[in-house]
């Protein structure tokens, strides 16, 4: 198995921390959606990171529908989601802000790195940061108001810190970390830990 893609993708990242949690084994090939595209168009020719290359020859994209197919495969006490349906519930909405968050990063970070300069819409980069910051203030609340996640997180926790450290290496202009010091910590905190280490962004 194969897991195709840059760790400086939160959404490659976020795999590979689920899978080795999961404890699913897989090869990691960094291939880039860039530099080497048709390299990646041979395994997967919509060229999407991450994907993920399975023994049988499939090959699955998407982070969450890669998470969530491994999900269904494992244990009930080795899943990174709640099973009770408001746990569940309050386990999404803090994964999809996190989520959110880095598509508007995405956004941004194309706005201006790839668009010419001359034909950068400056509303509507004014409101992709707006809801940007909208999703990090409700996942700085929601962090704070949960407990300081064990040594193995769940997907909320993993997601938001994924989420966080792709951010601050990619516009820390726009978010500032002192404006979100719970998301902050919390992300420093699994940064530190072996788990992410195997995994870094950069």
């Amino acid at each position: 198995m194969k897991l195709i893609g840059m760790l400086d993708s939160p959404y490659v990242r976020r795999v590979a921390i689920s899978l080795d949690l999961l404890g699913v084994k897989f090869e990691h090939d960094p291939l880039s959606v860039f530099s080497t595209f048709e390299a990646f168009s041979r395994i997967n020719p919509v060229v999407k990171a991450p994907s993920l290359l399975l023994d049988d020859g499939s090959v699955l994209m998407d982070s969450t529908l890669i998470i969530d197919y491994f999900e269904t495969l494992g244990a009930p006490a080795a899943k990174l989601l709640p099973q009770q349906p408001q746990a569940l519930a309050n386990a999404l909405r803090t994964v999809g802000l996190a989520l959110a968050a880095c598509e508007k990063t995405v956004q941004i970070v194309y706005e201006h790195n790839l668009r010419p300069a001359e034909k950068l819409h400056q509303p509507w980069v004014e409101r992709v940061t707006r809801q940007l910051l909208a999703a990090c203030a409700e996942l700085d609340k929601l962090l704070a108001a949960q407990p300081t996640p064990g040594e193995r997180p769940n997907q909320a926790a993993l997601t938001s810190a994924v989420a966080w450290s792709f951010m601050q290496l990619m516009i820390p202009d726009v978010i500032k970390a002192d404006d979100f010091p719970t998301l902050k910590a919390h992300a420093a905190r699994l940064e530190q830990t072996d788990l992410f280490k195997r995994y870094p962004i950069a």
